[in-house]
């Protein structure tokens, strides 16, 4: 009979509620042991601590507490820690590595409707959707078909940059190929230029691409080196009429630079910001050439089954003695989301 691993899950109680529904819980508890409470959104309280103390496979999602050396030495037996979510940066600290840990994410599945976002915000800047429609009110009557100003609402011959092959800057890649008269270059610095190529995108330098850029979409992950990688040099760097869009981290941007570009024109779809939620003064609100949304391009809803479905096959594979599909080490987590 093939062993159950006991596990627990560790998340926040309005997010198990919304990614644990009867099939989800009926598949766990068909290659799991399971305990009383099955989730958790604390580990520090003496009934939890019991549970942890022979816990092997952690399920973790949003709101888990982080898994800091304390913790750990509470957690013997543990063996596994599957993210059933995207970034695992809040939670797994080095302690969790020092003990050769499995860790695991789901952010593959989490890539998909964040990529999704991004193509319908590229191909409606293009043609310049949003601002439009922010404008039409007043200006209905100035967008006839031969107002110069429709020069500029061509997909056709256009150009996208993508600064970022990661899960989701390759996805945008996949989901752009249909559009041959779109050129795509993509700004990695640590990607071979061959993988680049090989996908159907242009490598280049930032610098190198910003001039080019009739759409500039951000997939780099939040480190220390790339906080407020866009600035005024590079915000100045775009051409005229040129779109920022940001679905990945707001601390990419200078937010002062930001606040300056849009101010002065710059049009910009930004799922995330810096601060987030923006304070209630901030300018960018209402502007006609800034769409703000609330952080909605991730995973919601009924799409965080599809996450998961993704720690719980990683959860058979672990107990089928299988390799991870999507393991992270230390190494990788330095360059990751």
């Amino acid at each position: 009979m093939p062993r159950r691993p006991e596990t627990l899950l560790v998340m926040g109680t309005g997010t198990f509620r919304m990614q644990f529904g009867d099939a989800e819980l009926a598949r766990l508890a068909a290659v799991a042991s399971l305990g009383d409470p099955v989730a958790v959104d604390e580990l520090s309280s003496p009934a939890v601590r019991a549970r942890l103390r022979t816990a092997e496979v952690l399920i973790t999602s949003w709101g888990a507490p982080p898994l800091d050396a304390g913790t750990m030495a509470a957690a013997p037996a543990l063996r596994a820690v599957l993210h059933a979510a995207g970034s695992v940066r809040s939670h797994i600290t080095s302690a969790v590595f020092d003990r050769g840990i499995l860790v695991t994410t789901a952010a593959d599945a989490n890539a998909e409707p964040v990529a999704r976002y991004t193509l319908a915000a590229i191909l409606w800047s293009l043609k310049r959707v949003p601002f439009i429609a922010a404008d039409t009110r007043r200006h209905w009557d100035g967008w006839t078909h031969t107002d110069p100003r429709r020069n500029g609402l061509s997909g056709i011959g256009r150009t996208v940059v993508l600064v970022g092959f990661s899960r989701i800057g390759r996805r945008v890649v996949a989901l752009l190929s249909p559009f041959p008269d779109i050129r795509i270059i993509v700004v990695d610095p640590v990607t071979d230029p061959a993988e680049i190529a090989a996908a159907g995108a242009e490598p280049a330098l930032l610098a190198e691409a910003l001039p080019r850029a009739d759409v500039l979409s951000l997939h780099a992950p939040s480190l220390p080196a790339t906080r407020c990688m866009i600035g005024a040099a590079e915000l100045s760097a775009l051409p005229p009429g040129a779109t920022l869009i940001n679905t990945a981290r707001g601390d990419l941007i200078e937010p002062k630079a930001l606040e300056l570009a849009c101010l002065g024109g710059l049009q910009a779809i930004l799922d995330v910001t810096d601060p987030e939620p923006l304070p209630s003064s901030s300018p960018l609100y209402d502007l006609p050439n800034v769409v703000l949304t609330p952080h909605v391009a991730g995973s919601l809803g009924a799409e965080t089954r599809v996450m998961t479905a993704s720690a719980l096959t990683e959860l058979e594979r672990y107990v089928a003695g299988l390799p991870p599909l999507t393991a992270v080490t230390a190494e990788s987590l330095k360059v990751q989301a």
